[in-house]
Parts: structure tokens; C-alpha cells; sequence
């Protein structure tokens, strides 16, 4: 059998080096470029061994990697020109290696030709492109996974049997001509495959790094992340993060590329392509997608064709599932199309499956917030531009404190489909697990809790200590949970003073000290911002508010014996406990636009736990409604309902006020949003509610869409559309009341304990 050294090189040094190499490692075997070799006249034993010369970078703080220098210089020291290469050779030869691919023989290629590539495709043509690949991942072995880029993308896909297969089938359901359809799939699949270069990652993230490197010192759970690593060398990885900063997508490459993960590919929006981050972040592994491209059938099919290939060649992908960047703090319902096509390659590739890395991005203090506040509130976004970037750049000179990733549980997506079942809400149930995983990941800070306590039942000026009085009872329930807490130390004395102070720097508070005691109030028209780090933390607390709300129905009289209980969750003879439970649910119905809750029998279990903290007894006590009011009493110093639940329910009542008084049985959704803006800003102004932050376009969106699943917007019935308004209505207002009696009964017992407290101090 024959054997063929298939040069892939450049210029003559190359040939050389390649030549005097395989003299060494293979004597006595010709060496030829993939022009010099005619495939279908070579014997078919003939092995074929694929060979390319690697040039490394010179090494730099004790790694090998590009400057920008370098492309300042018009040098690329992984590609350098011909006329550098004899010097890098002789004063460099540590630069120069040469690695060497997997062989094949030319039976076994026009074997693998005849079965994949679509006809018109020459023997040659796929011999060339497989020889490149194989000495591709040679050259990762040598340079390192982190450096682990897809290449060639466009030219594997488009020359594939199945893509013109598929674009055949596409052009008869159009109607048009199939070379039509395929010039175009493949024109549009050209504007987004990232065509990766190690050069420009290098330059990508020396460069774009002081976008956060001044501001945020970055941590990491390095354990998770160790078990990642570990899980990566069998698996590829989905990283589905939250989205709360243009920085994100930097600092998790960051992260990765530190501890030797092979780099993402990104898929991001189309409005962040400008120049000249577009061009350089696109040849650094960025996606640049249309943000709806449903219309487009032939857009669809070459992105379906494009993310079937990155599944199979099992290369790591990223993207933000929210769509956009979180405007309250809170998590945005999750985008399902780029999840659908994944899930659709994993089960059209047999055995093919990716792990979902559900991630979570958190800071002390972004600056971007006060924007995002603003265009919640007027519903408008400043565009992405050069200018907008330089600025965005100069707003990240001063330290903001950390920036935080963690990772949730990942899992399997064939095994979480399967799971799921069949049916339209098998998608939704594998977006929730990613969402409850990144909301389980997500860690508070003591900003967050600061923000928690000033946003409180009252709008007014707290002393330090007041706020040290609200937030111990609460370090001690996420103790008690085993939360991911911060310090507790940042959230008493001394510690406090150093996180008020922070806050007060950024703009979000104010604080007066001309009198005996210094205070800190949220800064005027800025209790969206505070209620942006206050809800990076609330979801945490829900569980517990709706317990709260449902013990205080009971107690109240509101929730009697009798009531029908939930299916196979309380049984006969449980007294109240069942109706409780169904009160629980409904107040979760009323809800679920804004939170994101598990199964039926799965919440009211969690519930279960809550109730464990509260009532340690509670499973082998009667459940009566005098147990209920004295436990409840009991639990004055911890309630967090008010605090957690009042913005929510304050948005809901603007909503289904403007809805209740419009005349129109269809009314259009952006003419009551903005009527809402109104409405909530006077209420506000009058003090009938309690929360400035709830005066929020997406708090009311989130309602909206609430009334529209109540049958509250629109429907058959002109009759039966009025009574479901109404009835919403009284519903909101019921629960506000029982946030009214919460606040009073926290009140009370702060009272009590501070008398106590100047008793025992003498005063």
C-alpha cells in the first residue's frame, strides 16, 4: 500500500519545512499538494496522511497569544507573510511546528464522497476539505481546545447532499426553481456563519476586555466550573445565560477561556454588527441573527442547516434565551426559537444530544441600569452605534465592585425533551427547567437586599439601623434556606455603611445627615433602578410571600372549610389546609407572567418547605384558623410578602383599572400600555399605590398579558369580557388589601421590638 504526505501549504518555506519533516517521520514517501494529485487515478490503497506547518505566537506574560500590537503592525504571527517566515524560522524555531492529521485511504473517501456530498461536488474538492479538517484537530492538540474554532463552516454545510437535498424540498413547497433556493440559503447562510480566526480572538479579547475589566472584578464557583470542564470532553455545552449587561457575553468568554474551555459561539442580535465590533467580534465567534426572521422561510432553513452542523461537529454554543437584556432585574419569559431548532437537530442526529448550561450573570452595580429604567418607563431604546459604544466604553472607568457567574445543574436536552413529552408545551417545559435553574443559581448581594429593605412599605428615609432591623430577620431566612447570600458582614454595621455608601455614589440613593442621625432614602425618580438590584434577588423570596398571603386569607376569614382542594395533594380530613392550598394557586395564576413556577404538585411542595421554616409542627398540627393567626403573628419580624409582592399587584391594579374603564371590547395593547404609563404615574402622585417602581411599561405588559389569559381583553362576549375585568379587579384589590394588613402587622412588631429595645437600653 502507497502512501501520499498531502501538504496543505502556503509558500515555499512552508514546502520546505514540510519536506525536510517528512524525510524524517515518513522516508521514502512522496510529499504533494492537493493539486499535484489526481484522486481518481490514485490506486485506492494509496493512504493518504494530511500535514500543515503551524506558526506560533511568540510568548507573552507566560502565554502564547496575538497583541494587538501585532495587527497594528499588520502581522499576524499565526499566518505571518512569506517574507518573514525564514527569519521566524531561524531566530524563532520554537515557533514552528508541524502536525500532522489523521490519514485515510482514497477507497474510504470516495466512499464517505459518494454518500455525502451532493453531486457536482469533485472528489478533489472533498479530499481537499477533509485533509484540512483532520489537520485541524491536529493543530488543536497542539495549540490548545481554547483555540478550538470551526472552519470551513460554509463550505461542509452548502456542499452536503442533505442542505441540497433539503433546499429541493423547500423550493416545491415555494414554488420557485431549487438553484433559486439554493443560491439564496447559501447567500444568507454566508451573512451568519462566524467565520472564526484565532487571530482575531486573541484581538477580540484584549481588545473588548476594558469594556468591564476596570469596572468588575469577575468571580466564579470554580468547583461548578470543574465540573464542567470535566463534562466537556464528552459532551459539547449550551451556555443559556441571563442577560442583564452588553458586558455579559465578554465576561463569560473570559471565564471560560481562563480555564481552558474551547470558545463559543455566540449567536447575538444583528443591532450590535456595527463597525467595527461587528466585523471583529464576527471572526471571533459571534452570530449575528436577525431578531425575527419567522417570514423568511429560506432565512429559517439555512439557520436550522447551520445549527444542526455546530450540533454535530459538537462545537459549544451560547446565547441569551430572555431575547434581550432584563429591564427590571428580574428574568424576561424566555425566547423558544433558537431552543427549537437546537432540539430539532438533536433529535434528527442520531445519538447527537447537548448539555444545557443554564448560567447565571449578576453584578454589584451597573451603570447601564438608570438607561434601562428609562426605556422601561417610555418604552423607547436608544439605538446601538459607533458613538453609542465609545460612550458606553468611557461610563467603564470606575470600579463597580464584582461581577458574578454561576452556573446552574446542567442537563441533557434529549433527555429533558423526552421528558417533556410531545405537544406545544414540551419547548416551555425545558425553558422553565433552564430558568429555574438560572434563578436557583443566582447569587444575592447585599446591594440587592439594601434595595429590598429601602423599597419598603413606606416611601421614606430609613437610618442604618432601621435597615440593619429589616435585613437581619432576612440573612437569617436565607441562612435558613441555604441561599447564595453575600456576606452577611456587608449588611451590618460597618459592612452596611460601605454598601449604603455605594449605592449612594452610584445615584441610586440619597442620604441626608444634617440631623442626630444620618438616612438614606431612593433618590428621586430613581426607584426603578433601586427596584432593578432589588429584583435580582426577589424571585427567591415569592415562595415565601404567597405563603404569607395565603396564611393571612385564612386568618382573615377569607379561606373556609370546604373550599375544593388541589388533586392529589391535600386529602380528606386536612380541614383548612386544602383550600389553603387551592388560595396559593390562585394567587401563583396571578402571577405566573411575572415568575416562573414549577408544576402544581412541585410549588405547593416548596410551599411545604416554607411552612417548615415558619411552623416547624405544621404537618401534625390542625390546621385551624386560630393556629394560622397566632403563627402568623409570630412570624411579624420576617414577613416578606409586602416587599416583594406589592410593585407586582400596584402594576396589575393600573392595568385593570385602564382596562375596566375603556368602552372598547378589542382594544389595542400599545394604546393602553401607554395609557397605563399615565394612569400609574398620577396614582402614584396621589399615593394609591404604594410602589413609584410598579409605574413600569414591562410590569404592565406582563398584566396585560395576564388580563388577555383572563379572558380580560378581548372576547366573544362583550358581557362576559366586562365581568372578567371587574372580577380581576377585585381580585387585585383583595390582594393589595392583604399587603396593607401585612405592612401594618410588620409595623407593629418592629415598634414593639424597638420599645423593647429603649426598655432594656434605659431610655
Amino acid at each position: 500500500m502507497g502512501e501520499i504526505v498531502l501538504a496543505d501549504v502556503r509558500t515555499a518555506i512552508e514546502h520546505e519545512i514540510l519536506s525536510e519533516w517528512s524525510a524524517k517521520h515518513h522516508p521514502g514517501v512522496s510529499i504533494r499538494t492537493l493539486d499535484e494529485v489526481d484522486f481518481d487515478d490514485t490506486d485506492a490503497d494509496t493512504l493518504l496522511i494530511p500535514a500543515r506547518v503551524v506558526w506560533l505566537p511568540p510568548v507573552r506574560r507566560g502565554e502564547r497569544k496575538v497583541a494587538l500590537a501585532d495587527v497594528i503592525a499588520l502581522s499576524n504571527p499565526r499566518r505571518p507573510p512569506a517574507f518573514r517566515q525564514a527569519a521566524i524560522r531561524k531566530l524563532g524555531p520554537d515557533r514552528v511546528r508541524v502536525v500532522e492529521g489523521e490519514p485515510a485511504t482514497v477507497a474510504d473517501l470516495r466512499v464517505q464522497h459518494r454518500e455525502r456530498q451532493a453531486s457536482g461536488t469533485t472528489l478533489s474538492a472533498f479530499v481537499g476539505l477533509q485533509a484540512s479538517i483532520a489537520a485541524e484537530r491536529a493543530e488543536l492538540e497542539l495549540v490548545g481546545t481554547r483555540y478550538k474554532v470551526p472552519r470551513l463552516v460554509a463550505e461542509q454545510i452548502t456542499s452536503s447532499a442533505g442542505f441540497q437535498a433539503g433546499a429541493a424540498q423547500l423550493a416545491g413547497e415555494l414554488g420557485r426553481t431549487t438553484s433559486s433556493v439554493l443560491q439564496e440559503a447559501t447567500d444568507k447562510l454566508g451573512s451568519f456563519v462566524a467565520t472564526q480566526s484565532r487571530l482575531m480572538r486573541d484581538i477580540f479579547t484584549s481588545t473588548f476586555s476594558g469594556l468591564y475589566e476596570r469596572a468588575w472584578s469577575v468571580s466564579v464557583d470554580l468547583d461548578t466550573l470543574g465540573e464542567l470542564r470535566a463534562l466537556n470532553k464528552s459532551s459539547s455545552l449550551v451556555f443559556l445565560p441571563s442577560h442583564r449587561s452588553y458586558v455579559d457575553s465578554l465576561i463569560l468568554a473570559s471565564v471560560l477561556h481562563q480555564h481552558d474551555f474551547p470558545p463559543n459561539l455566540v449567536l447575538g442580535g444583528e443591532n450590535l454588527a456595527f463597525w467595527p465590533m461587528g466585523p471583529i467580534a464576527r471572526r471571533a465567534g459571534t452570530i449575528f441573527i436577525r431578531r425575527k426572521f419567522g417570514s423568511d422561510p429560506v432565512y429559517k432553513y439555512a439557520m436550522r442547516a447551520y445549527l444542526a452542523f455546530i450540533v454535530d461537529k459538537r462545537f459549544n454554543l451560547e446565547w441569551y434565551i430572555e431575547g434581550g437584556r432584563s429591564r427590571t432585574g428580574k428574568l424576561r419569559p424566555p425566547m423558544l426559537g433558537l431552543l427549537a431548532y437546537v432540539a430539532d437537530a438533536v433529535e434528527a442526529l442520531d445519538g447527537a444530544d447537548v448539555m444545557v448550561v443554564p448560567t447565571s450573570i449578576v453584578y454589584d452595580q451597573l451603570p447601564e441600569i438608570t438607561t434601562m429604567a428609562r426605556e422601561s418607563a417610555s418604552g423607547t431604546k436608544t439605538p446601538e452605534d459607533l458613538k453609542w459604544l465609545l460612550g458606553y466604553a468611557r461610563g467603564q472607568r470606575e470600579y463597580r465592585g464584582e461581577a458574578r457567574v454561576r452556573f446552574g445543574a446542567p442537563f441533557s436536552l434529549r433527555e429533558a425533551l423526552a421528558k417533556a413529552g410531545d405537544g406545544r408545551s414540551r419547548l416551555d417545559k425545558v425553558a422553565f427547567q433552564v430558568m429555574d435553574e438560572i434563578n436557583a443559581a443566582t447569587p444575592i448581594s447585599a446591594t440587592s437586599l439594601a434595595s429590598f429593605a429601602l423599597l419598603g412599605a413606606e416611601d421614606r428615609a430609613y437610618t442604618a439601623h432601621e435597615v440593619e432591623v429589616i435585613l437581619a430577620p432576612l440573612l437569617t431566612y436565607i441562612a435558613a434556606r441555604e441561599l447564595p447570600g453575600p456576606d452577611p458582614a456587608l449588611c451590618r454595621g460597618a459592612g452596611l455603611l460601605t454598601t449604603l455608601r455605594e449605592l449612594t455614589d452610584a445615584g441610586v440613593l440619597e442620604t441626608f445627615d444634617g440631623g442626630p442621625d444620618q438616612v438614606w432614602t431612593i433618590a428621586p425618580d430613581n426607584h426603578a433602578v433601586a427596584a432593578y438590584y432589588r429584583n435580582g434577588a426577589i424571585h427567591h423570596f415569592v415562595d415565601r410571600a404567597i405563603v404569607e398571603l395565603g396564611m393571612l386569607a385564612i386568618s382573615d376569614g377569607d379561606v373556609v372549610q370546604g373550599a375544593p382542594a388541589p388533586d392529589a395533594v391535600a386529602s380528606e380530613g386536612d380541614g383548612l389546609l386544602g383550600p389553603a392550598q387551592q388560595e396559593a394557586l390562585r394567587i401563583r395564576d396571578l402571577l405566573k407572567f411575572e415568575f416562573f413556577f414549577p408544576a402544581k404538585v412541585e410549588f405547593l411542595h416548596r410551599l411545604g418547605g416554607e411552612l417548615d421554616l415558619i411552623a416547624p409542627d405544621w404537618r401534625t398540627t390542625k390546621y385551624t384558623q386560630e393556629w394560622v393567626h397566632q403563627t402568623l403573628l409570630s412570624s411579624a419580624g420576617m414577613l416578606l410578602a409586602r416587599r416583594t409582592l406589592q410593585a407586582f399587584f400596584d402594576a396589575q391594579l393600573v392595568v385593570a383599572q385602564c382596562l375596566v374603564s375603556t368602552e372598547s371590547d378589542n382594544p389595542d395593547k400599545d394604546v393602553v400600555l401607554t395609557e397605563c404609563l399615565g394612569l400609574g404615574k398620577q396614582l402614584s402622585m396621589q399615593g394609591v399605590i404604594q410602589s413609584k417602581d410598579s409605574v413600569s411599561r414591562e410590569l404592565y405588559d406582563a398584566a396585560y398579558q395576564l388580563a388577555d389569559n383572563r379572558g380580560a381583553v378581548h372576547g366573544d362576549s362583550s358581557d362576559q369580557v366586562t365581568l372578567n375585568r371587574q372580577r380581576w379587579l377585585g381580585e387585585v384589590q383583595q390582594l393589595r388589601s392583604r399587603l396593607i394588613r401585612l405592612a401594618a402587622i410588620e409595623a407593629e412588631q418592629v415598634a414593639a421590638h424597638q420599645m423593647d429595645t429603649q426598655v432594656g437600653d434605659g431610655k
